[in-house]
């Protein structure tokens, strides 16, 4: 379908458009500089970098929750940093890697969908959603080899199938669907060790928030990358609920009242 306004363009990608008509503001495309060795790793190239993000399946959907802080080095550099973004009504990712990449990514990724459905007149499936990230994910790896490392974890209600579901991705843009739970980022491993000790079919909402919540605590508490709980500042972990009526945001009040139990169930364990 070609637009009257852009006579030489009928695909209903706007990366695609991106690319052949402004292939300066695609990702990737000033990841390497001219005459750059595609091999040569920047290890003195020092940027904020998100950290532990995760995703769980319960009775009704999925929920996917991250941690707030982003480090440069050995620095804090933000203590408030948004992970999870809603991408349509239906779907939502959240970011592990290069803050300014990643988030340039979630946005890049909500106009890519929302511009299909227009041209299209109908929205992609779930799983053409994670294929469509994938394919972003595999533009970025030029940047890679300067460790601009984008590394998303993407959830959405398949609304034909009734069911929430969850990818993760390699750095080559490949897409690999987790059938449970999945956490990725510098704490990642040890968050996934929490769900894996935790985590029982069908929860409900308040158990699975309680699990995600419990999941960064633990992650944090290994991992000097990823924020726990800030009392002080009033900071807490940002979670969103993706069921058949949408996108909901975990209230910060219901976030607080969680971590509460578990920091009172940990402090009565080491007393």
């Amino acid at each position: 379908m070609k637009l009257p306004h852009l006579p030489d363009h009928d695909g209903s990608s706007f990366v695609e458009f991106l690319s052949k008509h402004y292939p300066g503001l695609t990702l990737g495309a000033n990841g390497l500089a001219p005459n750059a060795d595609p091999t040569r790793t920047a290890g003195a190239v020092s940027v904020p970098s998100a950290t532990t993000v995760l995703a769980i399946k319960y009775q009704q959907g999925v929920i996917i929750a991250g941690d707030r802080r982003a480090t440069e080095g050995f620095q804090i550099a933000d203590r408030r940093i948004e992970k999870v973004f809603k991408i349509d009504e239906w779907s939502a990712m959240a970011i592990a890697g290069a803050a300014g990449p990643c988030i340039e990514m979630a946005k890049l990724f909500q106009t890519e969908l929302e511009h299909y459905e227009k041209l299209e007149g109908m929205p992609l499936s779930c799983e053409g959603k994670a294929n469509k990230l994938g394919q972003m994910v595999k533009a970025n790896l030029p940047m890679v080899f300067q460790g601009l490392v984008v590394m998303p974890l993407y959830v959405g209600y398949d609304l034909k199938r009734g069911e929430g579901r969850i990818f993760k991705y390699d750095i080559t843009g490949g897409r690999y669907e987790e059938s449970d739970y999945h956490a990725i980022g510098s704490g990642g491993k040890d968050a996934r060790n929490t769900m894996r000790e935790h985590f029982q079919r069908n929860l409900s909402e308040a158990d699975v928030i309680k699990l995600a919540v419990l999941a960064l605590y633990n992650a944090a508490d290994d991992d000097v990358g990823t924020g726990g709980p800030d009392l002080v500042r009033g900071i807490y972990p940002t979670a969103k609920i993706v069921t058949d009526q949408g996108i909901t945001d975990v209230a910060e009040d219901t976030l607080r009242s969680v971590c509460d139990i578990v920091m009172a169930a940990r402090r009565s364990r080491e007393t």
